[in-house]
């Protein structure tokens, strides 16, 4: 019988991987001896900002797999499973997700630009459809040099296909000028964060972000030395946006002297996978117009939506331009990104913000600190490029390119149900219907004696389940405190991305673990 290094003794675990960690990291305290070495930094003499900031999508849990995956390349007797299940982090590609065909031709033609060469095109029509070959002919003639940097906003061209596609998206028109690419989503946070910071106010700078939330933007705000206002979110209302909530959050806040300038919003949302209702987002709109805050709305899932005859995608901008026009003045930022949807291109860092009613000075201030990073990376503006404007119907690239976002969007839809389907038969556990986005965040209830032990470990009750659920199974999954969750409830957050051959071992697994677990602390 194979007998795992790591029992389900989770306070051993957490001494294990409190040791192995950090280790690993080299974070280990230093020794008098190197003390004494004179070093100018440690972690005692760094910003206490970066000491304080934490992300868990990487976090204790997913590092501790990391650890795990180590060990079992060298010893593969030592556990019950054969490899690390991620289940933490919206990657699809590391679950072999098929990259979409026509993004991957274009892209191949660009980076070897000898194939684009006149004397070089009856060997590239034998292997790539002309639209591909015109695409890239196209794109190279915008770009110029691959290697050399673009305009700090980023390629004309390419700002000029990313407003027609909002425009398309939503009826209204879009301007490239308040349009900057990025690298992903989360460098038009950061970048937006930074304009919005004021460390010289006499008030410590606020932000509205929802609980649960995507915990860039905690650890953003950290990182400046900015103030997190949380609002929770209504679970009872699939997670909905709650008026009285978001009043009284911003109203507890000024009473502490912090000075409130934005609320974000993750629409669809992570982790909890809610679409929010049109009328929702007006009532959201109409809170930041009398409260005078600016709106950052974090769009990446808008392509993953599951249910859009009942709970379609709205983007703000669109709902915005459509209310009343005494709301026309008020500032809103988007951010969209290559990452999510069904191209799932995390690695090449693609995205883009676009700054809807903002000043002008504001976007000459932006567009200096773009300029100051030197702009997008060229790889990622060419995935942005080609998910804006994708083949469409009459090109000959088309069926393919349909058949294959078809079959990995309606494959995320069935992984959703199943894995929904399987928390929802666990004791003590509920589960809402993934509406869109990639995870679930299913609620659990654990037996007085799991807490009990989880407070021995020093550990959240949330995170000595998944510890042990990664300890015994090899699934990785991240801890609702990580996202913040309503005071005396836990969560998990785990994506639905494996493959889809190995959810029904997938589903068996956590069964016959939460099973074991709560017998184990019943008693």
């Amino acid at each position: 019988m194979i007998q795992p290094i790591i029992r389900v003794n989770v306070i051993r675990q957490f001494r294990f991987l409190r040791t192995r960690l950090f280790s690993t990291l080299t974070l280990v305290r230093r020794s008098k001896d190197v003390e004494r070495s004179g070093k100018i930094l440690t972690r005692e003499t760094i910003n206490s900002d970066v000491k304080s900031a934490e992300y868990a999508v990487l976090g204790t849990i997913p590092a501790h797999a990391e650890i795990i995956n180590k060990i079992i390349k060298t010893d593969p007797q030592r556990f019950k499973f054969d490899k690390i299940v991620s289940c933490n982090i919206g990657n699809p590609h590391i679950f072999s997700q098929k990259p979409i065909t026509f993004f991957r031709q274009v892209t191949s033609l660009l980076e070897n630009e000898d194939l684009l060469k006149q004397e070089n095109r009856g060997i590239i029509r034998k292997l790539y459809p002309e639209d591909a070959i015109s695409r890239a002919e196209t794109l190279s003639k915008h770009i110029g040099p691959l290697g050399a940097y673009s305009e700090s906003k980023g390629i004309l061209h390419i700002r000029e296909n990313i407003a027609k596609f909002i425009e398309l998206r939503d009826g209204y028109k879009a301007c490239p000028e308040t349009i900057f690419l990025t690298q992903g989503a989360g460098e038009g946070i950061q970048r937006v964060l930074q304009i919005l910071h004021q460390p010289n106010h006499t008030q410590q700078t606020g932000v509205m972000i929802p609980i649960p939330q995507y915990p860039i933007y905690t650890a953003a705000l950290q990182l400046m030395g900015a103030r997190p206002v949380p609002y929770y979110l209504d679970s009872g209302r699939h997670f909905a946006l709650d008026l009285e909530r978001l009043q009284q959050s911003v109203r507890e806040a000024r009473q502490q002297d912090i000075h409130v300038r934005a609320l974000v919003v993750i629409n669809p949302g992570n982790p909890t996978g809610q679409c929010l209702p049109e009328e929702n987002i007006r009532e959201v709109i109409q809170f930041c117009h009398e409260e005078g805050l600016v709106v950052l709305a974090d769009e990446v899932y808008q392509a993953n939506v599951f249910q859009p005859k009942n709970h379609p995608f709205h983007s703000f901008r669109k709902v915005l331009l459509s209310m009343d026009p005494k709301y026309g003045k008020q500032e809103l930022f988007s951010f969209h990104s290559i990452s999510k949807g069904m191209i799932g291109e995390c690695g090449r860092r693609g995205g883009y913000v676009e700054c809807l009613n903002i000043d002008s000075g504001v976007l000459e201030e932006l567009y200096k600190v773009f300029s100051i990073f030197s702009g997008a990376n060229i790889q990622g503006q060419i995935m942005v490029d080609l998910m804006v404007h994708p083949p469409v119907e009459g090109d000959p690239s088309y069926p393919q390119y349909k058949a294959e976002m078809d079959a990995i969007h309606t494959s995320y839809h069935r992984r959703a149900q199943k894995l929904a389907e399987c928390f929802n038969r666990l004791e003590g556990v509920s589960c809402d219907d993934a509406k869109g986005a990639m995870y679930l965040f299913p609620r659990i209830r654990l037996p007085p004696n799991a807490m009990t032990e989880a407070r021995r470990a020093s550990m959240s009750p949330d995170s000595f389940y998944a510890l042990a659920l990664l300890n015994e199974t090899g699934i990785c999954v991240v801890p609702g405190s990580g996202f913040g969750q309503e005071p005396g409830t836990f969560h998990i957050r785990c994506s639905f991305l494996p493959e889809e051959s190995l959810f029904d071992k997938l589903c068996l697994d956590i069964e016959q673990f939460h099973k074991r677990f709560m017998e184990q602390y019943k008693g």
